[in-house]
């Protein structure tokens, strides 16, 4: 099983001490984690901006996950031109699922599959880990 992180959850995850950091470990104990280069550059000018303790806990995430190159093409769904890219790399990087908490922009795709790519939330990830059903 392939995981793709996005953003917001790398951002999330650099908090060492928070659930979304301990759900992100669980997932590389289990499966494969990975996230963009572009992810990684979104969250880091995040966390530089509003959360620049955690900087160190995001060095080491970024260790524990293959960080695919970004890519860009046309999805055969409705999403803003900066987010595509980011579901675009899952795609590339033969993602089982893209994991994100950004309802906004993603929830309406929760639980459908593009292009072989799941879109699910966090509790989701927490919910087939749980049922040990790697795919």
């Amino acid at each position: 099983m392939r995981v793709f992180l996005d953003a917001n959850v790398l951002f999330s995850a650099s908090n060492a001490d928070s659930n979304i950091a301990r759900l992100v470990n669980w997932l590389v104990e289990k499966a494969t984690g990975v996230s963009s280069d572009l992810a990684v550059e979104e969250a880091r000018r995040n966390l530089a901006l509003k959360r620049p303790q955690w900087l160190g806990e995001f060095e080491r995430v970024q260790t524990i996950l293959d960080i695919a190159s970004s890519a860009s093409f046309a999805l055969p769904v409705a999403l803003a031109a900066k987010d595509a890219p980011l579901l675009c790399s899952a795609v590339v990087a033969r993602c089982d699922d893209f994991v994100t908490g950004d309802r906004r922009d993603f929830g309406h795709l929760y639980g459908r599959s593009v292009m072989g790519v799941e879109v699910i939330s966090l509790l989701r990830l927490a919910e087939l880990l749980a049922a040990k059903r790697p795919r």
